[in-house]
């Protein structure tokens, strides 16, 4: 299967895949079908499948990881399945893989615009970016609450590094 065409795109998508391997997020390479949510991507139980011929943005690879690491232990073995709630992904979850996200972009060190390109949230790039930069992390009292990472305040009280920095890449 063919990788994104620029060298750059290259590089972003090693170090991508290098730290979903690291902390215990399984990538599995097969062909997937047109009509997937994300171009190339496809979530399962406990992985993300990727299509290196159909996926458009290597960001999205980091955002959909993220569902998987928001996610409660005991869920993650039943996304992509019959038994997955029906509301999977809720509000919460949803706030959660896009700071997780960009946490993780922040971590290994690739430009927001990766993961928040142009083409996706629904127009609303630009608009997260300035957030993130500004420190507003809208949905980061979800975070604080499955202890993936704290928020300044709390982050103070604890004695403990805030975010962008986490506590731990994967929800119990």
């Amino acid at each position: 299967m063919p990788l994104p065409s620029s060298t750059l795109e290259r590089t972003e998508l090693t170090l991508i895949l290098s730290f979903l391997k690291e902390i215990g997020i399984e990538v599995i390479e097969t062909e997937l079908p047109d009509g997937t949510f994300l171009p190339g991507l496809s979530l399962g139980p406990n992985c993300v499948y990727v299509d290196h011929s159909r996926l458009l943005y290597p960001g999205d690879l980091l955002h959909e990881a993220g569902h998987l690491a928001v996610t409660a232990a005991d869920q993650r073995s039943k996304i992509g399945t019959a038994e997955i709630a029906t509301d999977w992904p809720n509000g919460g979850e949803e706030l959660g893989a896009i700071l997780w996200s960009y946490a993780a972009s922040k971590h290994i060190g690739i430009p927001e615009e990766v993961v928040f390109h142009k083409n996706g949230y629904k127009n609303e790039s630009e608009w997260l970016i300035e957030n993130f930069k500004n420190g507003v992390y809208v949905g980061m009292p979800f975070l604080e609450w499955t202890g993936i990472a704290f928020g300044k305040s709390r982050a103070e009280q604890e004695n403990k590094p805030g975010f962008p920095a986490v506590l731990k890449w994967l929800r119990d």
